[in-house]
């Protein structure tokens, strides 16, 4: 009878339990007061930089506050909108390409979605990215194309569209357009016969605001691949010794990249590193092209170790002997960049994308025609000497 009674209890315990839960109604009412509106931001300031203002301000003290609202135009006349936390007191308006006078409204926002009244500032952006890229673009002939040189200091996402006419009359880019944030522009667009090509030029950013467009005429000057299979490794005396799982075939059998396809220099001889050979024909050389060997790391990353980063091409028709460089001039003398400015051991996808594509680097126009190449390395990413190339091809006009 006990443990009947015992039983009963706790039925009628769960059966109160059960309707007491199916009573309480969960409250899915906002948090907030829907009739308190937040109230604005106040003391704002304004710092102007280029092309966007940051604006600070102090955040009222309502509770339910979950963030505040910018609300502006940009210099291409579309509408802008830009949000902060209230964890912070400023946020970031960009997209000007004008040096003029904008207004920008604030609102602080709660956690219904109620907007304060508007607080109006009023910023005045400095001188905008791509006029910084737009005034230093200098466009000329190069072998085989043209030659696009530029700055843009504040490594802004830009782009400079390359435009040519179609069957229509109507200037088109070309896919092939330049689309980057490094420092400094150094681009060529090549594959042109040396006829006469109308082009315009212009730089946008990422908002789509464009800069005026240059018009220019460029007759693109002659050159031709030479033709690897006539190239032939050389060891003058005083030429750095290889790493014995490599060989200077490597640097011109196709495989650009993969080990050990490609040709290294001992890593432990000190001082400058030369590597000589013969190209098989002489010829007005006008660049060559070179592929660096990517290490095996995280992936495979360039800008590293090896990588050639400050370096010499000479040109020879005569060699000494004697490894010395009487009878030879020098072709030019490089220095190369990572366009993202990531730390050693770093690299962005456009770092990668530059360099899997080979690193062109031109030769002085007056220099004669030349037969055999040196490349001297003073030093490499890693800080010494030695260099890993996967690949070279050389250009130039053999007429």
């Amino acid at each position: 009878m006990k443990i009947f009674k015992k039983y009963k209890y706790l039925i009628a315990l769960f059966l109160f339990v059960g309707i007491w839960a199916c009573e309480v109604e969960e409250d899915h009412t906002p948090y907030s007061d829907a009739d308190a509106v937040p109230s604005p931001v106040f003391e704002t300031s304004v710092e102007n930089l280029p092309g966007k203002a940051k604006i600070t301000y102090s955040l009222p003290s309502n509770n339910d506050l979950l963030y505040v609202k910018a609300v502006y135009n940009r210099t291409n006349g579309k509408e802008a909108e830009v949000k902060a936390s209230y964890f912070n007191n400023s946020l970031m308006v960009e997209g000007f390409a004008d040096t003029l006078e904008h207004e920008v409204k604030l609102y602080a926002v709660n956690r219904a979605e109620m907007e304060s009244a508007p607080v109006t500032v009023v910023i005045k952006p400095k001188k905008a990215p791509v006029w910084d890229v737009y005034e230093s673009m200098d466009v000329k002939a190069a072998f085989g194309g043209i030659q696009i040189d530029a700055l843009n200091p504040n490594r802004e996402d830009v782009a400079i569209l390359i435009m040519e006419k179609n069957e229509y009359g109507e200037w088109v880019a070309d896919p092939n357009s330049i689309y980057t944030s490094t420092d400094t522009i150094n681009y060529s667009l090549r594959g042109m016969d040396t006829l006469k090509h109308e082009f315009a030029f212009t730089v946008r950013d990422r908002w789509l605001n464009y800069t005026d467009t240059v018009y220019s005429e460029i007759y693109p000057l002659f050159e031709t691949a030479l033709p690897k299979s006539n190239y032939k490794g050389m060891n003058l005396p005083g030429d750095a010794p290889h790493h014995p799982s490599t060989s200077m075939a490597g640097m011109w059998d196709g495989e650009i990249m993969n080990w050990p396809a490609i040709y290294m220099t001992q890593s432990v001889i000190s001082g400058p590193h030369t590597i000589t050979f013969d190209t098989g024909k002489e010829a007005k050389m006008s660049r060559i092209v070179i592929w660096d060997y990517p290490e095996y790391y995280n992936g495979r990353t360039y800008y590293y170790l090896g990588n050639l980063k400050e370096f010499e091409v000479w040109g020879s028709n005569d060699p000494p002997a004697d490894g010395s460089y009487d009878n030879w001039v020098k072709l030019g003398t490089y220095t190369a960049t990572k366009p993202s400015g990531l730390p050693f051991g770093q690299q962005s996808d456009e770092d990668y994308r530059v360099a899997v594509e080979g690193h062109n680097w031109e030769f002085d126009i007056d220099v004669p025609k030349v037969r055999y190449l040196r490349i001297r390395s003073t030093k490499n990413w890693g800080g010494s000497s030695y260099m890993a190339i996967g690949e070279v091809q050389v250009y130039g006009d053999p007429r």
